[in-house]
């Protein structure tokens, strides 16, 4: 991952981070450390996108190994006042 120094940013602007995030993230560096990353669009979606194909295909798993109960809001909350 590629870094930058958020005085970088300060003296020339957001322009200084384009190039950057053409290849891959970017540390901005506050202080030497790394305080926050940039991403680009286009990787943001797509990592939102493979978060919720991933959530999927664990509930898709769940139900499958029968960990899924299946019935009403209300046969919910009954059984957790039993509990």
């Amino acid at each position: 991952m590629q870094t930058i120094p958020a005085q970088e940013i300060k003296r020339r602007g957001i322009g200084a981070l384009d190039s950057l995030l053409a290849n891959a993230p970017v540390h901005i560096l506050k202080n030497n450390r790394p305080e926050y990353v940039v991403v680009s669009a286009k990787d943001y979606q797509q990592m939102l996108e493979d978060l919720a194909l991933a959530r999927i295909e664990e509930s898709e798993t769940d139900l499958r190994e029968g960990r899924i109960k299946r019935g009403s809001a209300e046969d919910l909350m009954r059984e957790l006042r039993q509990s």
